[in-house]
């Protein structure tokens, strides 16, 4: 990559990647901090851990039946008007979520947060491969998925805070002031959102014609009939494979999401802030190694062995978890490496999809594989919380979630070829690609 892409590409990531950072921090602080909630919300409102397993998990039902047809929508309308409608709704109704007495209130407002949560995250995929080429695509992706792992290092200390600080303000609980405060940035982000995203390249003022035409020549310009492409995708088995793939590591992931703060209470921590503050040692471990390890895989341009690795790896650690009971410390280090895993894993496996489907294949392609995939965040919360509850223990939910990662990876090398995805060594670009980000 010369000096001039190198630049253009930097130019780029700064002026469309903070934005979408931050919101995908708010995104996924609102989707999880269920589990902080929870702390509290459970016994003010004598719910079973049956109950907020379920209502953990619906939210992806909500999300996967909406999920397809909003990226497709997407292609349509473009990237600004979508995004902006999918945070303001869902702002809303994550601060609504205060309001919930009864487990059926629980559910709607969980489901109704999917629905309007719905292909935020593929749209964003989605709308990074129309400024960034392939070579590119791991350390952009990885860049932006690691405010997932900013989310656990924020969010926990902020939510553990407020639950503890507002206690009993203006007669409200504390898990009723975090879901307020936290739900109100996504508003203000969507309406943001629509003033300062460009929908495409070539509509960008701030590029000169020829750094336009430069992008269209790198990264192509998506054409073609975007039905006639789903079709397509539909018929093909390998994308219920990438499906696969990408379910066990939604399953494992939403195991942290959702009962990270429950674990580490486990280990006799019972202030809410100090649980916050733990949380965040697993989600640091996982924001340096999605980059680090997202970077490598770019280096030397091979994705399959890498994701693989990232999945086994988390396997070990979640097993190595039922291992360590009472042990704070090692309990941490055991959940720091499966955080790594389960993390890097994510940008990891998008960067696969993207190469595999072509341009008119991509939209439909991105929201089905992650539609399918979602249920594993509906499984694993639901499993568990159906595991505890019978059980007093997360034991065997973990070894199943653990054999569902090995099986996971097994199809992913069985299934797609390398040659599939021409993968190829760019080690010649590893620092330009690196100091572009």
């Amino acid at each position: 990559m010369n000096n001039g892409s190198h630049l253009l590409y930097r130019k780029i990531a700064w002026k469309i990647l903070p934005l979408l950072f931050v919101s995908y921090i708010v995104s996924y602080l609102d989707r999880v901090n269920i589990g902080f909630a929870a702390l509290r919300m459970q016994q003010d409102l004598n719910f079973s851990d049956a109950v907020y397993g379920l209502g953990a998990g619906v939210f992806f039902l909500g999300y996967v039946l909406f999920e397809v047809p909003s990226n497709l929508l997407l292609t349509r309308i473009g990237a600004r008007k979508t995004i902006m409608r999918i945070m303001i709704s869902w702002g809303l109704v994550s601060s609504c979520m205060m309001f919930v007495q009864t487990p059926l209130q629980f559910y709607l407002a969980r489901f109704f947060l999917g629905v309007f949560e719905a292909g935020f995250f593929p749209g964003i995929i989605l709308y990074l491969t129309y400024w960034f080429p392939v070579r590119m695509r791991g350390s952009v992706i990885a860049v932006f998925m690691s405010a997932i792992a900013i989310a656990g290092i924020l969010g926990g200390p902020l939510s553990g805070w407020i639950i503890r600080a507002m206690e009993g303000v203006h007669d409200l609980h504390g898990w009723q002031w975090m879901f307020l405060l936290e739900g109100a940035p996504a508003v203000i982000l969507g309406i943001l959102a629509g003033f300062l995203l460009i929908d495409r390249p070539e509509q960008a003022t701030w590029l000169s014609r020829e750094e336009r035409q430069r992008i269209a020549a790198e990264v192509g310009t998506p054409t073609g009939s975007t039905s006639h492409a789903l079709g397509a995708v539909v018929r093909d088995p390998r994308i219920y494979a990438l499906a696969l793939v990408y379910f066990s590591v939604m399953a494992g992931l939403y195991i942290l999401g959702f009962w990270l703060p429950g674990m580490i209470k486990s280990y006799g921590v019972d202030d809410p802030f100090h649980i916050g503050l733990l949380t965040a040692v697993p989600y640091i471990a996982s924001a340096v190694g999605m980059i680090v390890i997202g970077r490598h895989s770019d280096a030397v341009g091979e994705r399959r062995w890498h994701l693989a690795s990232c999945m086994l790896v988390a396997a070990c650690a979640l097993i190595a978890c039922t291992l360590v009971p009472g042990n704070l410390v090692l309990g941490l280090v055991t959940l720091s490496v499966a955080a790594v895993g389960l993390y890097a894993s994510m940008p990891l496996f998008w960067t696969i999809p993207t190469r595999y489907l072509g341009s008119e294949s991509a939209a439909g392609g991105i929201a089905l594989i992650n539609s399918l995939a979602l249920f594993g965040g509906f499984t694993s919360p639901t499993v568990l919380g159906l595991v505890k509850a019978s059980t007093g223990s997360l034991d065997i939910g973990l070894y199943l979630f653990a054999v569902l990662l090995v099986v996971g990876a097994g199809a992913l090398i069985l299934a797609l070829p390398a040659r599939l995805i021409k993968e190829s060594p760019t080690l010649a670009v590893q620092g330009e690609v690196c100091e572009s980000l």
